[in-house]
């Protein structure tokens, strides 16, 4: 795909999605990396239902590490693997409150060595909370990555690599929502909606098919 193609796929999709922000429920850096580490194989709705009920009584890392890893299971339990991000989550705030003054770090290095914080969710709380030119791909990226030839890739990190190289500059930091947002609603695992498509005549998408 060349530049200008890429550049015109991402001016429609700034059309099209004028407001790209995560769905998941948050007001602090804090709530955001909480509701990412409880979004692991479970929807944003879901997390959306728990977090809701969860912040309002505890949304700090000390109030959260007081509610102890079975006082926060009551609030979660309703997520898939609820009984590991728990855990995750007590070490998570205990490491905070203990090492970072609890401040949610914005470098990768020390979001990554927290409890329950991988690659994946260290980009989306640097690009979502700190405004840094990150790719956190998760499947809905990938598929739009490979399906339009964006930045085919064989595994996440590849994609994402590619992502940063072929992304114009000035959509570094909007890309993450609107590439989610895309794969989300248009460009669907199953049967992809192309004939809702606003980029459907630059992707690349070999089985296009009108729907």
């Amino acid at each position: 795909m060349n530049k200008q193609n890429r550049l015109e796929i991402f001016e429609r999709l700034s059309a099209a999605i004028p407001n790209p922000e995560t769905e998941l429920n948050y007001s602090t850096p804090f709530e955001l990396l909480i509701a990412v580490i409880l979004s692991a194989q479970a929807t944003d709705k879901g997390v959306n239902i728990a977090t809701n009920k969860l912040f309002p009584i505890a949304n700090t890392p000390a109030a959260i590490y007081a509610l102890g890893v079975e006082g926060l299971k009551t609030y979660i339990k309703t997520i898939g693997l609820f009984n590991t991000k728990a855990a995750n989550v007590i070490k998570t705030c205990k490491m905070l409150v203990e090492l970072h003054n609890s401040v949610v770090p914005d470098n990768r290095e020390e979001l990554e060595a927290l409890p329950g914080v991988g690659r994946k969710t260290a980009n989306v709380v640097l690009n979502t909370a700190y405004g840094h030119p990150t790719m956190a791909v998760d499947t809905h990226i990938f598929r739009v990555s490979n399906r339009t030839r964006l930045a085919p890739g064989k595994n996440v990190l590849e994609v994402e690599q590619k992502l940063l190289k072929n992304i114009p500059k000035q959509y570094l930091i909007p890309a993450h929502h609107l590439m989610i947002l895309h794969g989300r609603y248009t460009c669907v695992a199953r049967k992809p909606r192309c004939g809702a498509c606003c980029i459907y005549d630059l992707c690349e998408y070999k089985d296009k098919i009108d729907s």
